[in-house]
Order: structure tokens, then sequence, then C-alpha cells
């Protein structure tokens, strides 16, 4: 274990410089809590002050440093605005006027992200996820396991849409089809489901083969017919800032009048789009959360807001069931996967708990409808457990 590191006194980027960086958030290089990080390579230092969160992620792939609670690591952190000391550097800077500049969503690149991280393997996702393989927050209200959870999560949309029995219903990234199943089984609604995955899209298909539920491979920006209620989940954050006005017109042009559309996104926590060099790289290529005014801006005149709840909070027992799903498997996907790619999962798993108990990272389900709706609205999220249970049997 690396203690104590002479170039500390000659670096000002070394040692030190972290250890009182850190201070204010009660973690300790080296120390005794579960949340702090133990050094393995004194190198570290030298490698997060040159690369800022990238560096710090790719070290801990590389086995420069552990910590036991990631994910409280993080939280802390976030809590103590720790974030942009170490992210804010040149390279930093460059990556995010350079995505600023360009349109890294375009039509050309929307299925980058599919192949990147959603095609790396079925296994993993149905190890990790509930048996409707939802890979988005579930809603843990009453809920005391992630199965739960997610049927929660979904039958809260169904109700905020208000399906009825032979509605035509779009579900604009799909995944592996999980929403699209339970909207049919249990609604009676027939559903167009469209993603960017190949994988995904075989998968949902398969699923969903016995129901009314037909899904595409293709980008929302070929987009074509007339649609009751329109459904998004966990798609928003891969549109990007460019996109966003083209995103929401096409939705429009596709949504009867007078029907509902429930936008279910990750949203940036302080104002500004939020990015992240190493989640771009090795997770979501590409990404960007929104701050609210994206939405606000950009759905305006093609809109009506009529409700917006927040549900970040359980994001973060959402991450820690997928976790410990995925250790609790990992025994048996080892064979085919690296202990590199298990250190990349286990950061990003963590790391992203870690940002959503800090409450530095949201998530909105807005329902935006078209036209406005005679009389308004009334969201349903059942917040008592005899409510739920009975909607569920």
């Amino acid at each position: 274990m690396f203690q104590s590191p002479m170039s500390g006194h000659s670096d000002p980027k070394g040692y030190k410089h972290f250890e009182d960086l850190l201070a204010p958030a009660g973690i300790v290089l080296n120390g005794p809590n579960e949340w702090d990080p133990q050094v393995n390579d004194q190198r570290l230092f030298r490698r997060v002050s040159r690369d800022g969160t990238l560096g710090l992620g790719e070290a801990y792939m590389d086995g420069w440093w552990d910590c036991q609670r990631l994910d409280e690591l993080f939280s802390r952190g976030l809590r103590a605005g720790l974030e942009d000391a170490i992210r804010n550097n040149l390279r930093f800077l460059l990556f995010f006027t350079f995505s600023r500049l360009f349109n890294l969503q375009s039509s050309k690149r929307a299925y980058i992200v599919g192949e990147k991280h959603y095609d790396i393997g079925n296994d993993v996702f149905e190890a990790m996820l509930d048996p409707y393989m939802n890979y988005s927050c579930g809603y843990w209200a009453d809920a005391q396991d992630l199965a739960k959870a997610q049927e929660h999560k979904m039958e809260m949309i169904c109700r905020k849409l208000q399906l009825e029995n032979g509605m035509q219903v779009l579900d604009v990234g799909c995944g592996w089809g999980g929403l699209s199943r339970w909207m049919a089984e249990r609604h009676g609604v027939e559903v167009t489901g469209i993603t960017v995955s190949s994988e995904q899209a075989v998968y949902a298909q398969q699923r969903c083969r016995d129901l009314p539920v037909t899904v595409q491979l293709t980008d929302y920006r070929n987009l074509e017919g007339k649609f009751d209620r329109i459904v998004s989940v966990g798609m928003f954050e891969h549109v990007g800032h460019k996109n966003y006005q083209t995103y929401f017109k096409v939705l429009r042009s596709v949504l009867e009048e007078g029907g509902i559309f429930l936008l279910h996104t990750i949203g940036a926590g302080r104002g500004g789009y939020a990015m992240d060099r190493w989640t771009d790289k090795y997770i979501f290529p590409n990404g960007l959360l929104p701050p609210p005014q994206a939405i606000v801006n950009n759905c305006d005149g093609l809109f009506t807001i009529e409700d917006w709840h927040n549900i970040g909070a359980d994001y973060d027992p959402t991450l820690m069931a997928w976790f410990r799903n995925f250790n609790d498997a990992w025994p048996s996907l080892k064979d085919r996967y690296n202990e590199r790619f298990k250190r990349m999962f286990d950061y990003y798993l963590l790391t992203c708990a870690g940002a959503f108990r800090a409450r530095d990272t949201h998530l909105w389900q807005v329902v935006l409808s078209a036209g406005g709706l005679e009389g308004g609205y009334r969201a349903d999220r059942w917040s008592r457990k005899r409510t739920l249970e009975a909607s569920l049997n």
C-alpha cells in the first residue's frame, strides 16, 4: 500500500494538494473509513491533475486506487463541491467546447451509443436488471426490491399517460421492450417501439412476439404516423442540445391533438448542461444531461407542460441494486469479460449512485400535452400502497 508519496512535497498537484482538497468532504487519503480512497500508485495524482475525471476513472480501472464504498466517496465529494476542482482543467474545457460547437448526436452518429453500450452483451443486462429489463430509475415508494420498484415505475407511467384500451402508443427508446410489454399486457394498447440498438431491437421483438407490439431499429428523426400517446424513458440524454428542437418538433408532429407525451429523463442538477469525459469515453458516448430550461425552452410553443415530477432520489437504490446483481452474477460472466471491464462497470454504477444520493443529478418525469388538456391534468402518483397493489392485481 502506498502511504506517503515523496513526490507530494515537490509536486504542487501531489499528495498534499489532494489531501487538502478532500478534507472539507471528510475524505482522507488512505484513511480508515469505507469511503476513503486507498492509493496504490503514486502516479495517480499527476494523472488526475492532467486528465481530471477521465484520469480518475481510468486510474481506478487500472488498479491505481481502490475504495470500499465508491458510492459514498462520490456522494460526499459532490456535496462538498469537489467535482469542479477535479474536472475543470484545460482538457475538459476543450472537450466541453467541442461538444457545444458540433452536433455529436446527428443522424449519422445516432447509433454510436447503441453499438458502444447497449450492444455490449445482453447477458450483462439480464444479470443486472429486473425481469422486465428496465434500464432506468425504479420507483421505490412501498417497494422492497428492484422488481417491484420497476413495476411501480411502469404502472405510474401508464397512469400518468391515462392509457385506454386500443390506444396507439409510441415508445421512443424502448430498450429491451419492458415498458412496451407492460403497456400492451396490462392496458390493452398497441405499441410501436423504436431503438438505436440492434441487440435491443431483436430482444424486444422476441419478448413481445405474442403482443400487439412492433419494434423498429430506427432514429426518432425517421418517425411517421400518428399516436394517441408517446413515452420516452431514458433516451433524451442521448439527443444532444443541438437536436432538442428537432426532437420536440418530430414528436409533436406524430402526436394526436389532445394527446399526452411523458418524458422520463436524467437532468443536470446545477443549472447548466452536464457531461463527463470518462462517462463519454466508456459508458455513454455523446451523452448530455439537460438543465430544466433546455426542456422548457425547446418544447415552448409545441407542448403544454402539465406536470413535472422529480424522482431522482429513487435512482440511488436502483443503481445499488444493479451493482449487487452485477457482482452476484460476476462468477458466471467473468469468462467473457475481463477484470478491467468489471472495475469499469462497478465504477460506473457506484459513482452514479453517489451523484443521485448527493442530489447533484435528477430524474424528471415531465408530462406534456398537445394543445393543453381541457379541464387540466391531475397526475396520478399513488403514494399509498393499497392503491398501487390494487392496480397490479
